[in-house]
């Protein structure tokens, strides 16, 4: 190699790479054929230099160590199975799903929910993992954090990749001020970022509602607007009749939607004077007229939005597409106690009173506030009568009029009640709108409901539909069918005889999906046990997934 004797500068060297020597030539580099060799040589020769003259940075000081994690560690077969899911995340090499093998990946947020019931500690060689996944994946940090506990916020002041764990922790701390921490809330509350004093508050109201309330009154005059709407938004939680009084003085906050927000608590407090007032408001609009055949509901919606149902949180502005009227006249309804109803409807059930007509088209715009009534006031017996018979045709009452509207007065319901209305509209109506209905069930599904899952995707699969459009449910199934139920599986792994109008290759995508589902059930199985190995799950024999 041919070196210069003087050396162009690094900026000019790089600059005549970048033209080209033919149109550029540094000082010291012949001209020519050679000039780019000798470019070359003069490039590699100033790297040595410029490596070979760094000088040394200042000495930082170590970081401090670590702090302990005093929960009991992981058994050593379920720190092996955090490794192989954490591996098989998108970005870390693995090949992705496909054929019969189970989703690892969707199996985590399940893994973490067990390790954090049992309280239990993250081998420390598992953390960079598991964080990477937590930055990946929103849905997964609030399991993830509180699995990786203090040292995962130790490990995020070392690298910024990992910060978004500071960000969700209050004061970057390891855990939330505790009840008698009351000198670190208060500070928390008066300087930390807008995150944290959510956080807080949102942890006060669960713990001490009062104490919550009462942080948030103390500085409420001196909030912003967009935050004061989140701050109040917060009340929901621990929501009881001792904030009214705070809620009717938001009732003139200076924004609107602090407003609404306001309201919408108050309606959701029963015995509230906010309540009483939409009462008599609704009352006046609602009547059973007597002197027909049939007694009959008869609307009178209100022909105009008022002050004071503006100040009570009705907005008097519809969306493109409604009447001012019948917009009033929902939000009336939406927020009146549904005790109201009863009496004022010569007292009848909410069932009796479903079933009466409703004069002038008014049925839909009743029945649909009715039903966000039940949802905002966590009324069973008023969701039960609007939902009606889960194999009743149009697969619901007279109220439920989505299927969102429908999953959300599901959940008003007990937990085994919820699971068997779902499991008899799946029993009349197959799968092909369960899908949100199946999301406000408790896992892993009950009997009878898993029961229904796989029975109708066996239909279907029977029928030759097109399997694709069932794709959503079995991966829920994947998720949420109790491990005990992969026996049952077990008659449907072959590749079923295709009908002639059945989807080309339907066969083979049912028997592929049934193993994958089969397998993944017992790795489940497999995973529960491995948190207690000395008691492994009845009934379940487990085998390694494929």
């Amino acid at each position: 190699m041919t070196i210069p004797a003087t050396s162009p500068a690094w900026e000019e060297l790089l600059t005549a790479a970048l033209l080209g020597t033919d149109r550029r030539t540094p000082e010291g580099v012949p001209r020519g054929r050679a000039a780019p060799g000798a470019l070359l040589d003069a490039a590699a020769a100033e790297t040595v230099r410029r490596r070979a003259g760094l000088r040394p940075g200042r000495a930082a000081p170590r970081p401090e160590a670590a702090p302990a994690d005093p929960r009991p560690a992981l058994p050593p077969a379920a720190a092996r199975r955090l490794a192989l899911l954490l591996a098989d995340r998108p970005g870390a090499g693995a090949a992705g799903r496909r054929g019969t093998a189970p989703d690892l990946m969707e199996l985590l947020p399940q893994w973490l929910q067990t390790a954090n019931t049992r309280g239990l500690a993250p081998p420390a060689e598992s953390l960079p993992a598991l964080l990477d996944a937590a930055r990946a994946r929103t849905d997964l940090r609030p399991a993830a954090l509180e699995f990786a506990g203090p040292r995962a916020l130790w490990l995020a002041r070392l690298n910024p990749d990992w910060r978004f764990a500071l960000r969700a922790t209050p004061g970057g701390g390891g855990a939330l001020p505790g009840p008698r921490e009351t000198e670190r809330i208060a500070k928390l509350w008066r300087e930390g970022l807008f995150a944290e004093r959510v956080a807080v508050l949102s942890a006060l109201r669960a713990r001490d509602a009062d104490a919550g309330r009462e942080l948030l009154v103390s500085t409420w005059p001196t909030e912003r607007a967009e935050d004061r709407l989140m701050f109040v938004d917060s009340l929901r939680t621990g929501l009881g009749a001792r904030d009214e009084p705070f809620l009717e003085q938001a009732l003139t906050d200076r924004s609107r939607t602090v407003r609404a927000t306001a309201a919408e608590l108050l309606s959701a407090l029963p015995g509230s004077a906010l309540a009483a007032r939409m009462a008599v408001r609704a009352g006046a609009c609602v009547a059973v007229d007597r002197t027909r055949d049939t007694p009959t509901i008869v609307v009178e919606a209100p022909h105009e939005c008022d002050p004071g149902m503006e100040r009570d949180g009705v907005s008097p502005k519809p969306p493109a597409g409604r009447g001012e009227r019948s917009w009033w006249f929902g939000q009336l309804v939406e927020s009146a106690p549904l005790a109201t109803w009863p009496t004022r409807l010569g007292g009848r059930t909410p069932r009796e009173i479903l079933a009466l007509p409703v004069a002038d088209d008014w049925l839909g715009e009743l029945h649909a506030a009715w039903c966000r009534a039940a949802v905002r006031q966590r009324d069973a017996d008023w969701s039960r009568a609007l939902l009606g018979a889960p194999s009743a045709p149009g697969a619901g009452g007279p109220g439920a009029v989505s299927l969102a509207e429908r999953a959300k007065l599901l959940g008003t319901l007990p937990v085994g009640e919820r699971a068997a209305w779902v499991a008899g509209f799946i029993a009349a109506h197959g799968l092909s709108e369960a899908f949100q209905l199946l999301g406000v069930c408790a896992v892993p599904w009950a009997g009878p409901l898993g029961r229904s899952v796989v029975d109708a995707l066996n239909i279907a699969r029977d029928a030759g539909s097109y399997p694709w459009s069932f794709s959503g449910v079995m991966g829920l199934a994947e998720r949420c069918l109790d491990p005990s139920e992969a026996s049952r599986l077990d008659g449907l792994l072959a590749v079923p005889d295709e009908p002639e109008d059945a989807s080309p290759g339907a066969g083979s995508y049912w028997a592929e999906a049934f193993q994958r589902l089969g397998s993944t059930l017992r790795l489940r199985a497999v995973m529960r046990a491995e948190f207690d190995p000395a008691s492994p799950l009845p009934g379940v024999t487990p085998r390694p997934a494929a």
